[in-house]
């Protein structure tokens, strides 16, 4: 039987200029739909999870065409609550060379961020479930969003779920102070941690008066970092990924796991970037999937490591590759060499 995933956030709708187009250049906009926790569910699912996903859409036909959205990758959508007054949007203009992408959101009073709680049938959504992924992203939103996150972990513990955060801290969305008090609270309910490394040094070192250090510690010595994260939530398990941007379009990946025994460390990958968007989730959905799939510690971290760096070449946010491409990058075959 497949093992069983949630995850819970805001899907939103994506707007793209064309190309490497500016927004001030663009008169027409590729749209899609994606969102940091769908885009974990899509992952999982691609590696033969049941994943279903949780969030709130307006009832009409932009909320459905972004339930169709998941429908067609096999995620089950049954637990999506429907009303408000909007979908969530954000625009995403691709950097080039020495230009940086741009990200400008568009998120305020959405359907999720003004959901209830009592919108959801808990018990529903978490029967027969064996893993619930949430992230920092869902709280930042609103109260009421904050509110719905800790029912759901509650309701999570209540059925024996096993549970992962990606902190996700967003400083265009909420303060430091705010993301620490809230996010203090949801993180101990959470079994596993899966971030970034920018992430987790900031909630390591934080509410503590301890200055976070100029420049990026090499992943190898990051240690005390995520022992830190470890301890302060009583994680099992502390997942880090760091990439490292050259350019826009050029960019360093690696990723280490501290779990109850030991270190870790994935392989490390020079990657080529057609998208940035999602590749921390597209991580986040590897690791999720080969530990439901029983992967060792090593081999989990090598398939998500590699999942995240295939997900730079994939536009939107989805991750759309499958089990064996990340299997065949993980075992070496790394070439691009045209499949016949």
């Amino acid at each position: 039987m497949k093992k069983k995933l949630i995850t819970m956030g805001e899907l939103l709708l994506r707007f793209t200029p064309p190309g490497h187009d500016r927004f001030l250049q663009a008169d027409t906009y590729e749209v899609a739909f994606g969102g940091a926790e769908a885009n974990v569910a899509v992952s999982a699912e691609n590696y033969g999870i049941d994943a279903s996903y949780v969030t709130k859409l307006p009832d009409n036909e932009v909320g459905q065409a972004a339930i169709n959205s998941l429908k067609r990758l096999g995620i089950e959508t049954e637990n999506i609550a429907r009303g408000g007054k909007r979908i969530g949007t954000y625009y995403f203009e691709r950097g080039a060379g020495l230009r940086p992408s741009k990200i400008i959101y568009d998120r305020e009073n959405s359907s999720i961020a003004e959901a209830d709680p009592d919108d959801f049938d808990w018990d529903k959504i978490f029967d027969g479930v064996d893993w619930f992924h949430f992230s920092g992203i869902t709280p930042a939103l609103s109260k009421n969003a904050r509110d719905v996150s800790l029912r759901a972990l509650k309701e999570a513990k209540k059925h024996n779920v096993r549970i992962s955060v990606d902190l996700n801290y967003r400083s265009r969305m909420w303060t430091l102070e705010e993301a620490g008090k809230s996010m203090d609270e949801l993180c101990h309910y959470a079994d596993v941690c899966i971030t970034s490394d920018d992430d987790a040094e900031i909630f390591a070192m934080y509410p503590e008066d301890k200055e976070i250090p100029e420049g990026k510690p090499d992943l190898w010595n990051f240690r005390s970092v995520c022992t830190a994260l470890k301890e302060r939530f009583d994680f099992d398990e502390v997942c880090v990924m760091r990439r490292r941007s050259l350019s826009a379009t050029k960019a360093l990946w690696d990723s280490m796991l501290l779990d109850s025994v030991d270190f870790h460390f994935g392989k490390k990958y020079d990657v080529d970037v057609i998208d940035t968007v999602g590749c921390g989730d597209a991580f986040c959905g590897g690791f999720i999937a080969a530990e439901l799939l029983g992967f060792t510690p090593q081999d989990k971290i090598d398939f998500a490591s590699a999942a995240g760096c295939l997900k730079h070449t994939i536009s939107g946010d989805f991750n759309m590759v499958t089990k064996d491409e990340v299997i065949a990058l993980m075992g070496g075959d790394s070439s691009g060499a045209v499949k016949r």
